[in-house]
C-alpha cells in the first residue's frame, strides 16, 4: 500500500543503550517511561500500533509496525532564481468549463452554488473556491505568457497541482484517467489511484464531512525539449516546441476526464484552504 502522510517532525534522541561499567558487550536499557513515550510518539505518528493485553504480572503493550515499507521523500528548498518565473492560479479562475454530475465547488467557508449542477460552476463566488470536482468534462484556465517577455529561450513548463479520483464517498483505490492539455495540445494522461477520505486533510475545514474528499496527490507536470513528465516519469513526446507557446499571448491549461477513458473516475482539484497542501494551480517558467 502506498500512501501519501502529512510531514513527520521526528525528535532526535541520544542513544538509549548505553555500554554497563565499561565492559564491552554488556549494556542497559533506559528507564521505562522513556520507552513508553518513545513508543507513543510513533504511534501518534501512525508508524506503529500497539494494543494492551494480560501479562503474568498485570498488563504488557505489544507493538507492531504499521506499515512494511515507509519512503520519505527530502523535497528541496525552494531556490529563488532570475531564470524562473511563476504563476499562481486560483482553482476557481478557469475561463472555460465542461462538466457532468456528480459535480460541485466549495469554499474554506461553504458550498459554491447547488451540487451535482453544472451551472453552479458560473456562480461568481467560485473566484474563491478551494475544492471542485466532476465526474467527467474538464476546465480551462488562462495563464499570462511572461516568457513573451524574456531575453532567454524556455527550457521547461511546469503545471503544480493537488489531485484526486472523485467518487461518491470516498475510495482510495478508484482509478481515474486524468488528462490534461496546454494551447489545445493533449500533453498526456496520468491516472490517479484513488479518491482519499481515510482522515481530514491537513488545510481541510472542519465543516467539511469526512464522507467527502479529504486530500490528493501533488503531481508536477513538466514540458521540456525531451518530452512530457509526470514526477519525472516520462508520459508522452509532446516537446515544448509542439505547444508553440511563443505564438500565443496567453498559455491555456486545461484538465480533464474523458469520457471514452478506460477509467472515466472523476476528478477533484485541491486549491488553498483544501488538501494537504495550501496551494492553487502552479505555473512555473524556467529559462
Amino acid at each position: 500500500m502506498t500512501q501519501t502522510c502529512h510531514p513527520i517532525k521526528l525528535l532526535l534522541v541520544p542513544d538509549r543503550w548505553q555500554v554497563s561499567g565499561g565492559i564491552p558487550g554488556r549494556f542497559h536499557r533506559n528507564t521505562q517511561s522513556t520507552v513508553a513515550t518513545n513508543v507513543s510518539i510513533l504511534e501518534k505518528a501512525g508508524l506503529v500500533e500497539t494494543k494492551v493485553i494480560s501479562a503474568k504480572k498485570g498488563k504488557q503493550k505489544i507493538c507492531k509496525t504499521a506499515y512494511k515499507e515507509i519512503l520519505i521523500q527530502f523535497l528541496p528548498e525552494k531556490e529563488v532564481s532570475d531564470n524562473t518565473l511563476e504563476v499562481e492560479m486560483p482553482i476557481g479562475l478557469y475561463t472555460n468549463f465542461k462538466v457532468s454530475a456528480p459535480c460541485g465547488l466549495c469554499s474554506p467557508t461553504g458550498i459554491i452554488g447547488f451540487l451535482d449542477v453544472p451551472d453552479s460552476f458560473l456562480n461568481p463566488e467560485r473566484m474563491g473556491a478551494g475544492l471542485l470536482w466532476f465526474e467527467t468534462g474538464w476546465v480551462e484556465y488562462q495563464f499570462p505568457n511572461n516568457s513573451l517577455y524574456q531575453k532567454k529561450p524556455l527550457r521547461l513548463l511546469e503545471m503544480s497541482l493537488e489531485l484526486s479520483s472523485e467518487t461518491p464517498g470516498t475510495n482510495k483505490n478508484w482509478l481515474s484517467d486524468i488528462t490534461f492539455w496546454i494551447n489545445n495540445v493533449e500533453v498526456g494522461t496520468w491516472t490517479s489511484p484513488g479518491d482519499f477520505g481515510d482522515k481530514r486533510g491537513k488545510f481541510t475545514p472542519e465543516w467539511w464531512k469526512l464522507e467527502g474528499s479529504q486530500y490528493g496527490l501533488l503531481k508536477k507536470l513538466m514540458v521540456t525539449e525531451e518530452g512530457s513528465f509526470i514526477d519525472g516519469v516520462k508520459i508522452s513526446s509532446i516537446k515544448l516546441a509542439d505547444l508553440r507557446i511563443s505564438e500565443h499571448h496567453s498559455i491555456r491549461f486545461r484538465i480533464g476526464v474523458k469520457e471514452d477513458s478506460p477509467h472515466p473516475g472523476g476528478i477533484n482539484i485541491f486549491g488553498r484552504g483544501f488538501g494537504n497542501y495550501n496551494q492553487a494551480i502552479v505555473m512555473r517558467m524556467s529559462f
